[in-house]
């Protein structure tokens, strides 16, 4: 379990897919770029066999923004991007209307 205190440290915030690569050294994987209100930041994201690179430049989506740097087949990513997955897929978290890039997520 984890306390309520815990997971306020997780900085939730809305973002803005603006570029969008395929990975070079993995299949299942895209390098994206996002603008966060504040700054473009990269992530690395296992979504590529679900989304086309259309279907997500421009997108609003969730993100954990203040996790550690992490390198990912040589590639850094600077957040996380929040998806659901079931038996179907990946389904990216969106919000249901364009809110601010920055606005918090509680």
């Amino acid at each position: 379990m984890v306390s309520i205190e815990e997971f306020k440290r997780i900085e939730l915030i809305i973002a803005q897919i603006k570029e969008v690569r395929e990975h070079p050294n993995a299949d299942r994987l895209y390098v994206l770029k996002v603008d966060t209100g504040k700054e473009e930041r990269q992530l690395v994201a296992g979504i590529r066999l679900f989304y086309t690179k259309e279907e997500l430049i421009g997108r609003h989506i969730v993100m954990a923004a203040n996790l550690e740097p992490a390198v990912i087949r040589g590639e850094e990513s600077q957040g996380m991007l929040l998806a659901a997955s079931d038996e179907k897929g990946i389904s990216i978290l969106m919000p249901d209307r364009d809110a601010a890039l920055g606005s918090p997520v509680r």
